[in-house]
């Protein structure tokens, strides 16, 4: 802790290092210490790397759901950005949605609109409304600017600040598994509370952009339920998670879906 501490009194010192950012759906402010601009030309490089080892999946049914999904949610949230007049956030996104096989129940979205999803999570989804709870979440984290949360937390704590840009430099290796932990494509145990409070603030923007997508929100308790279905007896209590406990995260969705439902028209 005390590391962490003094890390963040050095670069809090250095006014260019950081920047303050405010999510545009629930208006909590977050203190980035990674710019945009890295993230995104560091998530160019990884996601044609992550898909150079896991072919994308062409031309079945899924696939062309995923991207079918994937290009609503797009114009969604370009629709809702411009609504707030904060467009700018997503100025040069390239958007891409890919299906990999892979069996874990997964998916993710990098800075500046990369989207894999796993085929292991499709037969939980069932059907294109729960595939947009999962594909509007992921893409919540990216616009949130949760990586860049993440990864400021990183380089806090484990390299004192250091620039992700400079660690890029000098060990592209190392810079390449911080990026790749932040976006959700590893895995880390650390700081939970900030991780919780993230999932929980991607699903309130997943709801929303699914909605504007033309999907009842509603879909998002029948998915989580089939989620914790799933994996009942498979994880750790909430304490020890870096993700809400399912009963939790259903209780928080059930809360926000009547807002969300002032955005949805059913196509």
């Amino acid at each position: 802790m005390k590391k962490i501490i003094y890390a963040l009194g050095i670069l809090l010192t250095t006014s260019t290092l950081y920047s303050c950012y405010r999510n545009p759906i629930t208006g909590r402010s977050t203190l980035n210490l990674v710019d945009e601009s890295t993230m995104r030309t560091m998530a160019s490089k990884e996601y044609v790397t992550f898909l150079g080892t896991n072919q994308p999946v062409r031309g079945t049914r899924d696939a062309e759901m995923v991207s079918r999904v994937g290009n609503r949610l797009a114009s969604a949230v370009q629709a809702y950005l411009s609504s707030k007049g904060q467009s700018e956030l997503i100025n040069g996104y390239q958007w891409e949605f890919n299906l990999v096989n892979n069996n874990q129940a997964n998916a993710w979205c990098m800075p500046g609109g990369k989207v894999v999803v796993y085929s292991g999570i499709m037969p939980i989804v069932q059907n294109e409304a729960g595939l947009a709870v999962v594909m509007g979440h992921e893409i919540g984290h990216a616009i949130a600017r949760h990586s860049n949360e993440r990864a400021s937390q990183q380089m806090a704590a484990q390299f004192g600040g250091q620039a992700l840009g400079g660690l890029l430099g000098s060990n592209p290796g190392l810079a390449s598994q911080v990026f790749m932990t932040a976006v959700g494509v590893g895995s880390q145990v650390g700081l939970l509370k900030f991780s919780r409070d993230q999932e929980s603030e991607a699903d309130q923007m997943g709801l929303i952009f699914m909605a504007m997508a033309g999907y009842n929100p509603n879909e998002a308790i029948a998915f989580w339920q089939r989620m914790a279905a799933q994996s009942k007896g498979n994880k750790p209590p909430e304490l020890l998670s870096t993700h809400p406990s399912d009963s939790r995260r259903i209780a928080d969705l059930q809360k926000f879906i009547p807002t969300a439902m002032q955005y949805y028209k059913a196509r």
